[in-house]
């Protein structure tokens, strides 16, 4: 049976492991880990420009009510992300700049919904970046509880309270909180790889060389020709 709690401490992971995967990204990020954790492709950013990480305080909504939000934004500290999951699809304005305002004042550095915003011209004007479902005049009420930071499903991703939350004008991403160094450090692996191909590239040098792509191809039957006439020849 479900029972509505509010779980008041949550274990956080080290600051500069949550900073470090902040600078990387959510596609460096994701790829660090294996290609998991990505949030559906339906959560995007408001608006553009911001990239954030932090630890994910985690909301269990009911549809058309805000009331958990109010609670969580009290039990939250600085360098947290709200993170909002619904327990039914629901696409109504559950944060708005109002609650912006709380968040700000509370050192909440950002929110991830699976629901809907409202108000969302302000959030650029009051630098607090929101990443959602939808965006959507709709208001709610305050009547069915719900909780707060347990376990949830946001856009298709497990997430526990402290997990660390990766979020840019790509998308979303989460990391498991024990997790955290190890990824980082695939990542920073990742980047270094990167920046030498990188360097190869603005030389002119051809992917399929720096991928050694080429033995791959002809496994798989490409065959290059000098002209279109030349396809009668391949029949």
């Amino acid at each position: 049976m479900f029972r509505p709690v509010a779980v008041k401490n949550i274990e956080r992971a080290d600051v500069d492991i949550i900073s470090g995967l902040g600078e990387m990204g959510v596609a460096t990020v994701h790829e660090a880990q294996g290609r998991v954790g990505l949030l559906h492709r339906a959560i995007r950013p408001v608006y553009r420009g911001p990239r954030i990480s932090g630890s994910a305080v985690t909301i269990l909504t009911q549809p058309g009510d805000n009331w958990m939000v109010h609670v969580a934004i009290e039990l939250c500290k600085p360098g947290d992300i709200l993170v909002i999951a619904c327990t039914a699809d629901n696409t109504d304005g559950m944060f708005g700049d109002l609650l912006a305002t709380s968040a700000k004042a509370h050192g909440i550095i950002g929110m991830v919904s699976d629901t809907g915003v409202r108000d969302s011209a302000d959030f650029p004007i009051m630098e607090f970046p929101v990443w959602s479902r939808a965006v959507h005049a709709k208001g709610t009420v305050k009547e069915t509880v719900g909780s707060v930071n347990v376990p949830i499903v946001c856009a298709g991703q497990s997430i526990t309270p402290g997990d660390i939350i990766v979020a840019d004008d790509d998308g979303v991403v989460v990391v498991e909180r024990l997790q955290g160094a190890t990824v980082l450090k695939n990542a920073h692996k990742r980047i270094d790889n990167e920046d030498e191909k990188r360097q190869r590239m603005a030389r002119g040098e051809p992917s399929l060389d720096i991928y050694s792509m080429r033995p791959r191809l002809a496994e798989a039957g490409l065959v290059y020709v000098d002209s279109l006439s030349d396809l009668e020849k391949l029949k």
